[in-house]
């Protein structure tokens, strides 16, 4: 059965990253994700796809030792390949939608 999502927008956790689970595909898990606080410094162990649905984050990250930061606002997206070290740093509350091989950090 087809699912139909009207509130990610709005979506809240009872914690920051708390997510809800949209759907399973080919091995890659999508999920709906809240926070009003960073993240932690990570590599992925395979490709992960960051798309900021409202809110504004700070992605940094980190390129020949050199770290960098690309503000994001909603449609934005961040695309880490396997080996990018990242962390995101919400203004204020996000929404983010995460695309990740199933089991990564």
């Amino acid at each position: 059965m087809p699912t139909v999502v009207t509130d990610a927008a709005a979506f809240t956790a009872d914690r920051a990253w708390g997510a809800r689970d949209l759907a399973e595909i080919e091995g890659a898990t999508v999920r709906l994700h809240w926070t009003d606080q960073p993240y932690k410094w990570h590599v992925n162990d395979g490709a992960e796809l960051f798309c900021v649905i409202a809110g504004t984050v700070d992605m940094h990250y980190r390129e020949a030792g050199e770290v960098h930061i690309a503000r994001l606002g909603a449609g934005d997206m961040f695309v880490a390949d396997v080996g990018d070290e990242h962390v995101a740093h919400p203004v204020g509350e996000a929404r983010i939608l995460v695309v990740e091989r199933k089991g990564s950090i």
